[in-house]
């Protein structure tokens, strides 16, 4: 901070902590610490100080003199030394002479008075008669009780001999409350309270216009000792609370204005990559328009392959968990499931599918955990829907949709239902079915249901899907590859017409087309069949999906009413393709078909990559897929070389594959060590990529100019998992980010890590992958964030120009900042379109948009930067 120790000042004055009656000596000491005036200087270069110091370091006691400790040795002052309401370590400052400083050891317990403690810290600033401490924002200080509780995050204070403080004594700009009128502010959350106040010579703002940080350059007022007053006032560190645990991060020297004001751009959803058929059932449809409608994540995706443009519905605050189209095919009826918080309660949407506009929701406080099933009646041009509650009950309810009405509802009480649906003959039976279970329910006029088991627990058969013929009898598939028909007899009850094995295992769908086919796909064999419903379920015949495509999750008919065959088809793998039995099958939609965590963006070029557990990666051009490859292993983390050429992939099982960034060919495979390569990070230049691994170590490799050949040079040894990895901009040094959110730095010439987060604070970084910092500090524990706000940021993301950061979190949260973020206060505009974490985020090229993957559900999104 300063350029020389005689002029720096820095003391720590230290003694034991007496019991009150035990201080003596003139003045009564320094907060009880320090019995007589202090004398301190430097002579032949040795610190001196007086007999009655004693000092605070090694082999400092009585008759010795003490040794004035370090800057550095101050700040690793072992957090549990002192209790919090026993001691502290502040900075005083005078207010007339900003050069003449010290740090000092307070007793908080003392029984001195307050006043004669401020007189003594003005004898150690060589100020006489000391009257008045201040924070750097100008609040007055009144007493120990304020020290201990109000300003307990703030470390610098200014002395004054004054009765008030003149302007300009604090810096430029910084006017001090009138001396009759006391402080009400309390410090809000980790940032000190002074870095929350504008300069006088701006207008007054709102909270979301920015914060004056420092004075313009031309504007820095000189100490008469001709440091700069920015050297003299230096902010505070910033402290957040992660998971319990307080971390410390330091300010550096000079960083962009905080601007708490919001960005003034908003995401705006463009296109969504994949189809939930992982984890989903009954989930394609084709609408009057000729568009696909499928869901993924909390969002409905309408695709018009002849225009190759989507439309999005995006009135889910969560997953979108089944969805069912009206009798008109003009409307759709959604249910979610719930969110942490009431904005976000299970429910059911209606929507237009011309106009994307909510026209009902119900189901808020109703339902419970989420909606599993919702279904329209047929026969009154689906006046009712129901609803199957996800909770422990399994709750069936039946709702006049259009004023929102609850006709009744029921405790099913059955664990893995799986769907249920109206009788197309009649508006007042319901079917449910699932695991074990077939069940008709009769709605009485006066709300009561009758209950009749057709199959009846406990049964291992898990009765998958349900279909009719146009006479009514109920068709049913279920998880041992068997087609079922149930007729009724004279007396109304329901038998079994005919059984037959239809496919290996489990049969996913069942679609009757209006000329009397029923068209089976199962989930396991991966065979789609057609049977004759006509001539006593006769085999037509069948086909079998490519292993690379999946099972079949779901089917419909490419032109619904018309007989030619063409259908489009669901896959588990998160496909969907398009064909008949007759041809071959052709993919329309590709996704990953397990976990997606891997997301690079190229360097000169708006593509991106992506690599997921399902062993792809696939390179794309906004909504267009250039190619796809199999590599052999699961990837979780992707990295482009600064030419673009190649792309360097890190597997779950500690290999490095190295792929043409052109083709999709696999260059090299190289085994780095037996742990997951969490992060995969290429210098400034390209000529060196760092590894960060599971095991906490990092491994460097020496590139050649191509980016595809590679050699390892060394490893830095670490203890703790790495998630997240940054180069700096010269390409000396790395910071990494712990699986417990430690940010770490590490020295690559030295091999070594650093253990000063002190020096490394100037240190300009390459990229924002590491999701803590000081100049992200501002993305945790904001006073913005919806309660209960345990926000965990997973991801981060900075532009090239460095104005705007994007943070995705374990909630699903997509937030646009302005960069630097570093206080709690700061603004943001946001999109919920996941239940789930957020696995990274991605600017393109030219900073235009934006790109997120959605991690277990293996969504893959472009968002648009657009104007506010």
């Amino acid at each position: 901070m300063f350029d020389s120790e005689e002029e720096s000042a820095f003391v720590i004055l230290t003694a034991p902590m007496y019991h009150p009656h035990h201080y003596g000596g003139v003045g009564g000491g320094i907060g009880g610490i320090y019995s007589q005036p202090a004398s301190y200087g430097k002579k032949n270069g040795v610190w001196y100080a007086s007999p009655g110091n004693q000092g605070w370091g090694s082999g400092a006691g009585p008759g010795r003199l003490g040794r004035k400790p370090s800057v550095t040795e101050v700040d690793n002052m072992p957090s549990g030394s002192l209790k919090p309401s026993a001691g502290r370590v502040i900075r005083i400052i005078n207010s007339h002479d900003h050069s003449v400083q010290c740090r000092v050891l307070l007793n908080l317990r003392t029984s001195q008075p307050f006043e004669e403690v401020l007189e003594d810290l003005g004898q150690v600033l060589k100020m006489i008669g000391a009257k008045k401490m201040y924070t750097s924002n100008g609040q007055e200080v009144r007493s120990f009780s304020q020290l201990r509780n109000e300003f307990a995050e703030v470390e610098t204070f200014y002395l004054s001999n004054t009765p008030s403080l003149p302007v300009g004594a604090l810096g430029p700009g910084v006017i001090p409350p009138s001396p009759g009128r006391r402080s009400r502010s309390r410090l809000g959350g980790s940032v000190p309270d002074d870095l929350s106040k504008t300069t006088a010579r701006q207008r007054a703002r709102s909270k979301s216009r920015p914060r004056v940080l420092y004075a313009p350059e031309n504007e820095l007022v000189r100490a008469s000792s001709d440091y700069p007053l920015l050297d003299a006032m230096k902010e505070e560190p910033t402290r957040i609370t992660i998971r319990g645990l307080r971390r410390t991060f330091y300010p550096p020297l000079h960083h962009p204005p905080i601007d708490n004001a919001p960005p003034d751009k908003k995401l705006s959803l463009f296109w969504v990559h994949g189809y939930r058929g992982i984890d989903s059932k009954r989930n394609l449809w084709v609408l009057p328009s000729g568009e696909l409608l499928y869901y993924v994540a909390a969002v409905a995706v309408l695709y018009d392959r002849e225009e190759d443009a989507q439309r999005h519905y995006t009135g889910h605050t969560e997953d979108i968990m089944c969805m069912e189209v009206h009798p008109s095919r003009e409307l759709v009826g959604s249910g979610q499931r719930a969110g942490r918080d009431r904005k976000s309660q299970a429910h059911v949407r209606i929507w237009s599918t011309e106009s994307l506009q909510t026209l009902y929701v119900f189901g808020m406080g109703e339902l419970d955990s989420g909606v599993i099933a919702v279904a329209f009646s047929q026969l009154n041009g689906g006046s009712y829907i129901l609803a199957v509650d996800a909770g422990r009950e399994s709750i069936l309810s039946v709702w006049q949709w259009q004023w929102g009405h609850l006709l009744g509802k029921v405790a099913t009480l059955q664990e893995g239902i799986w769907g249920a649906t109206f009788h197309p003959l009649d508006d007042n039976l319901l079917i449910t079915h699932g695991r074990g279970h077939l069940a008709f329910w009769h709605r009485r006029k006066d709300g009561f249901f009758e209950k009749t088991d057709i199959i009846k627990p406990p049964s291992r058969t898990f009765v998958t899907c349900v279909q009719f013929e146009p006479d009514g009898d109920v068709i049913t598939a279920d998880s041992d590859g068997f087609i079922t028909i149930y007729s009724v007899d004279a007396d109304g009850a329901y038998f079994v017409r005919m059984e037959f094995e239809a496919h290996n295992k489990a049969i996913s769908c069942l679609v009757m087309l209006s000329e009397g086919t029923l068209i089976s796909g199962g989930e396991k064999d991966r065979k789609i069949a057609a049977w004759d419903s006509l001539q006593n379920y006769k085999r037509i015949t069948d086909i079998k999906l490519p292993e690379s495509a999946g099972g079949v999750r779901s089917i419909y008919p490419q032109r619904p009413g018309r007989n030619d065959g063409n259908i489009y088809v669901g896959t588990t793998r998160n496909n969907i393709l398009e064909g008949s039995l007759q041809r071959r099958f052709n993919q329309v939609i590709f996704g990953h078909g397990k976990h997606l965590w891997a997301l690079a963006a190229h360097p000169d070029d708006e593509v991106f990559a992506t690599g997921g557990h399902d062993k792809y990666v696939a390179l794309w051009r906004r909504q267009k897929l250039i190619w796809t490859t199999s590599v052999g292993y699961e990837i979780i983390a992707l990295a482009f070389h600064p030419y673009g050429a190649a792309l360097a992939a890190g597997s779950s099982e500690g290999h490095l594959i190295v792929i043409n960034a052109e083709n999709g060919a696999t260059m090299l495979t190289i085994r780095v060590c037996g742990s997951p390569l969490n992060a995969v990070e290429f210098n400034q230049v390209g000529d060196m990529i760092a590894i960060g691994s599971q095991n906490g170590s990092i491994y460097l490799f020496r590139v050649s100019r191509d980016g595809f050949s590679y050699k390892k040079i060394n490893k830095i040894r670490g203890s703790q998992p790495l998630t997240h990895l940054d180069w700096s901009s010269e390409g000396n040094f790395l910071q990494s980010v712990t699986v417990d959110f430690d940010l770490l730095f590490w020295d690559v010439k030295s091999l070594s890590p650093e253990k000063s987060p002190i020096a490394m604070k100037d240190v300009k970084w390459l990229t924002s992958n590491s999701t803590v910092g000081f100049l992200v500090a501002g993305l945790w524990n904001n006073r913005y964030y919806p309660a209960p706000s345990n926000t965990i940021i997973t991801t981060t993301a900075r532009t090239a120009a460095q104005d705007l950061v994007a943070a995705g979190d374990a909630d699903g949260y997509l937030r646009l900042f302005r960069y630097p973020c570093i206080t709690p206060r700061a603004e943001f505009t946001e999109a919920k379109v996941y239940s789930g974490t957020l696995a990274c985020v991605k600017f393109l090229y030219g900073n235009h948009s934006l790109v997120t993957v959605g991690g277990t559900d293996a969504s893959l999104m472009i968002w648009e930067l657009t104007e506010e």
